[in-house]
């Protein structure tokens, strides 16, 4: 992937921060890949990128909290424990983008914590609390009331952090960090919930610690914060450094405003691994279309075969109604005849038209008149 670089000024100024090649992954996810960044003092230097572009991450590297893959992390040429509190005494301070202040101890007590990395006293002179100790002691609290007095929080050095408003508590912890006396700081999105007053208030502070010789690297969402605070910005996409350079190129450059507007662009990284999880889906889909169309047509015969049975079933049963029908009317028929020939027997039996029913009427007849005249 190309990535864009207009800062071609020749400057003198001390390599503070060179990170080369840093990769982190977790098990089969590549969160950062091969990124190259140097912060040089009195520098401050912007990265942005869309949430999940491996920011924080790269961050961690830097700051020995992950262990990175592959790369190296150079402070002033030394190349950098794997340990957090070995890199802060080495000169790297950092914030985090949630608070972590000690929400439960004061303000100045917050602030000494940060000077540890920076006395030698260790547990027995703390025990026995010697000349050497109360010598350090009273060093370590008035270097923090100078911290607070900077950021304008000397009257609430007694205060419980826990009280303070949401933009005190992000000064707070930057002081806190500024305690251990760093060449370059690192601030991961410092005015992330605030207002436009404390966002004005902590772009301002930042100026001042540039101010002061240390070199700034920070994360943020903002982009009006961004733009008007750095010297040079990088961006970050999918893990990888999409374009570096002075804010108005970045500004313009439209394969940043893609990458935050999630429009795709040509060779968008990672646009192989899109390429290859849509050829895998479009496969996995064909396979499954396949047993699919196969059990159609296996419904589609067994479909046909029921109806040709059904069908078989249907004839029989109609031919038994028919000849079932035919026997009823021959019945009928038979009924009939029978009924017809009982009925002209009884008409023929009622009949007198017959010779031997006339005859035996007139015998009955003259029978009955002789007997009368007698």
């Amino acid at each position: 992937m190309t990535t864009t670089t207009t800062d071609t000024t020749v400057t003198t100024a001390e390599t503070v921060l060179e990170a080369s090649g840093v990769t982190m992954r977790f098990g089969g996810l590549t969160a950062v890949r091969s990124v190259d960044l140097t912060v040089r003092s009195g520098e401050i230097v912007g990265l942005i990128g869309p949430n999940g572009a491996g920011k924080t991450t790269f961050f961690n590297c830097l700051t020995g909290l992950y262990i990175p893959t592959e790369g190296k992390v150079s402070y002033k040429g030394t190349v950098l424990p794997p340990k957090p509190h070995l890199v802060t005494k080495a000169g790297i301070a950092r914030t985090f983008q949630n608070i972590r202040l000690f929400a439960n101890m004061t303000v100045l007590e917050n602030v000494l914590v940060g000077r540890h990395t920076r006395t030698k006293e260790g547990l027995w002179s703390a025990l026995l609390r010697g000349p050497g100790f109360k010598k350090a002691e009273a060093a370590s609290h008035e270097r923090a009331m100078e911290l607070l007095e900077f950021i304008g929080l000397e009257h609430k050095a007694d205060h419980l952090a826990r009280n303070l408003p949401y933009g005190e508590q992000r000064k707070l912890e930057i002081a806190r960090a500024l305690a251990s006396d760093p060449g370059l700081l690192l601030l991961d999105e410092p005015t992330a919930g605030m207002n436009p007053q404390e966002t004005r208030a902590a772009e301002e502070l930042i100026f001042a610690i540039r101010d002061m010789g240390i070199a700034v690297l920070v994360i943020e969402h903002d982009m009006r914060f961004i733009f008007n605070l750095c010297d040079r910005v990088a961006c970050l996409v999918q893990g990888q450094k999409l374009i570096e350079g002075t804010p108005s190129v970045v500004q313009g450059d439209e394969r940043v405003v893609a990458a935050y507007l999630g429009t795709p662009f040509e060779g968008a990284p990672g646009a192989e691994e899109v390429a290859e999880v849509e050829a895998a889906e479009q496969h996995a889909g064909a396979a499954a279309a396949a047993p699919a169309d196969e059990t159609e047509a296996e419904t589609e015969t067994e479909t046909e075969a029921e109806a040709e049975t059904e069908a078989e079933t249907t004839e029989p049963e109609a031919t038994a109604e028919v000849t079932d029908e035919t026997e009823a009317t021959d019945e009928a028929d038979a009924d009939a005849d029978a009924t017809d020939e009982a009925t002209a027997e009884a008409e023929d039996a009622e009949s007198p038209d017959t010779p031997e029913a006339s005859a035996d009427a007139e015998s009955d007849s003259t029978t009955s008149t002789e007997g009368d005249a007698k």
